[in-house]
């Protein structure tokens, strides 16, 4: 499993209400990506780690 590098950070576009997902950057220059509802002092923060390559293609359908 990928570790986060760094914190996590959500869109500038979320709503106030955390029901959004938040992304870190990881030590292979890919992204970390997580419910913003769970947080690791809770004892459920699973990560869905992707490539850089994988990132950038989904970025690019926005």
């Amino acid at each position: 499993m990928a570790e986060s590098t760094g914190p996590f950070w959500k869109s500038s576009y979320s709503g106030a209400e955390n029901a959004c997902v938040e992304v870190a950057h990881t030590a292979t220059h890919g992204r970390a990506i997580r419910d913003s509802k769970q947080h690791p002092e809770d004892g459920g923060a699973p990560l869905l780690a992707v490539s850089r390559e994988a990132w950038r293609c989904f970025v690019r359908q926005f």
